[in-house]
């Protein structure tokens, strides 16, 4: 592997970093076995399901020199303005498949679910968060006819705690970081409250696995709208504890695919954990981050089940600076597309894949040049208006 670490001066003297690693370990292919499709037959029975839009964006990618851009826009997903719900909603949906011991099919809608679960009330969800998986909890819990209660760290911007408050939940905020709100909701589980965190660590994995496997639906859909057409070459991804990459990872590193694509993380400064634990070999917590505006990926501490799976998968990692998030999402609005900073995350990397000259060893690695197709995926909308 190889690591970049670049310090430059910007206007008035202010000091930025843009750093990466290119993992030359990783394996691109044969190794993964898939989640298969029951995800998706799940999800398309909650309500206003549909496939988020797969946007093609042949002007920007000619702006960008290169030969496609396709951008899964996560801004609606099952009433909601973020991806996360894919992987609250079927994990819950496993645990209670597990405490009724038997198979809850077949079931035509949330109703049905709600009539089949009242013998095992109450119950309450409980998480930690800094917006949108805190939100998709809390929206599977009212469907369900179930309690909430979301622990959320300081900084927290106000609408997103009140986004979670609509959905009928109790919110608590912490005068601490994201990892100490998940120390605070891991506490409260007992037999009447269930957990639903979307990190994993030794002793707690079932769940996080089962919200991976959730997000299988998103992949599914870019598959099947892209049938017929040349893959892409490369995927950017955004990283907070590593549970919708490594959902990337299994997709695109699956047995069989004959053409895998190259896998591009995003993390912003301050919030590393897969570049810093990439560049150790292990995995590592990084200090809580530096207030970054990608308030959905400052996290300190990768998830255990997404680490062996990014080790293994990730071609390059980055570290970006915000003003990065902040030109991305300039840039999909002026094509169409809502985006909030940690959403925007992706084509944010992209961009400093591009136009940083200190990426050159990157774009030399990937081949990068006005043949190469790029997935970037949108992980929310419009999370924070103010902004």
């Amino acid at each position: 592997m190889r690591l970049n670490h670049l310090l430059t001066k910007e206007n008035g003297g202010k000091q930025r970093r843009m750093r990466y690693i290119i993992n030359t370990s990783a394996e691109l292919q044969d190794w993964a076995e898939p989640v298969d499709r029951a995800p998706m037959n799940f999800h398309n029975r909650l309500p206003e399901y549909k496939p988020s839009a797969l946007h093609s964006l042949p002007g920007l990618a000619a702006t960008l020199g290169i030969k496609d851009l396709y951008v899964k826009d996560e801004s609606y997903r099952l009433t909601l303005p973020a991806f996360k719900i894919l992987g609250a909603s079927w994990a819950v949906y496993r645990w209670l498949q597990g405490k009724l011991k038997s198979d809850l099919e077949p079931w035509v809608s949330v109703a049905d679910l709600r009539d089949r679960i009242r013998p095992f009330l109450p119950l309450t969800l409980v998480t930690a968060t800094d917006g949108n998986h805190g939100r998709g909890v809390a929206c599977m819990a009212k469907w369900l006819g179930l309690n909430a209660e979301v622990y959320m760290p300081r900084g927290t911007v106000p609408a997103r705690i009140h986004a979670i408050e609509s959905e009928g939940a109790i919110v608590t905020m912490i005068d601490g970081s994201y990892d100490e709100a998940v120390k605070l909701a891991a506490s409260r589980e007992d037999e009447r409250y269930l957990l639903l965190q979307d990190t994993a660590w030794p002793g707690y994995e079932t769940i996080p696995a089962w919200i991976v496997e959730g997000y299988a639906t998103l992949l599914w859909e870019i598959e099947d709208a892209l049938a017929g057409q040349e893959p892409p070459d490369l995927v950017f991804v955004p990283v907070g504890v590593g549970s919708l990459a490594a959902a990337m990872v299994r997709h695109y590193r699956r047995h069989g695919l004959k053409q895998p694509p190259h896998i591009i993380s995003v993390e912003p400064v301050g919030a590393a954990c897969l570049l810093e634990s990439v560049k150790a070999n292990a995995s590592v917590t990084v200090p809580e981050g530096l207030g970054t505006i990608m308030a959905g990926l400052n996290c300190g501490t990768l998830s255990t089940i997404a680490w062996p799976i990014l080790k293994r998968g990730v071609n390059i990692a980055l570290e970006i600076e915000d003003h990065w998030a902040e030109n991305a999402m300039e840039m999909f609005k002026e094509n169409g597309i809502t985006s909030g900073e940690s959403g925007a995350s992706s084509m944010a990397g992209l961009l400093a894949l591009l136009q940083d000259e200190s990426t050159q060893p990157c774009r030399e690695y990937l081949g990068l040049n006005d043949e190469t197709r790029v997935l970037l995926i949108s992980t929310e909308g419009m999370t924070n208006p103010e902004r």
